[in-house]
């Protein structure tokens, strides 16, 4: 499935494939990941749960969502968000409406 990966360390959006959680849970480097749901599209946002308590590097926000320490990866999911799908948002929409801090 497609998906972008969010590396605010170093202020990059790549397109990237995916093939289920574990590939998330190892894109972004811990295996406590959570995510919220970004935009109206069905597009969710996973990141390391304990980001702040890690003390991960490099922060980034999409749209007004709480600021996310470390990696990021955006994918689609159903209307319930129990599947993953292609994301939906193109990356250069995604570009936009994220912040690096």
């Amino acid at each position: 499935m497609k998906a972008f990966l969010i590396t605010p360390d170093t202020k990059s959006i790549e397109s990237i494939e995916i093939e289920g959680l574990d590939d998330i849970s190892s894109r972004i480097g811990f295996d406590s990941i959570e995510s919220d749901a970004v935009g109206a599209d069905g597009d969710r946002l996973y990141f390391d749960e304990e980001c702040f308590i890690r003390g991960s590097t490099g922060r980034f926000q999409i749209d007004s969502v709480i600021p996310v320490a470390g990696k990021g990866v955006l994918i689609g999911t159903t209307e319930n968000g129990d599947t993953l799908q292609d994301v939906r948002s193109s990356i250069e929409d995604l570009r936009q409406r994220t912040k690096f801090h």
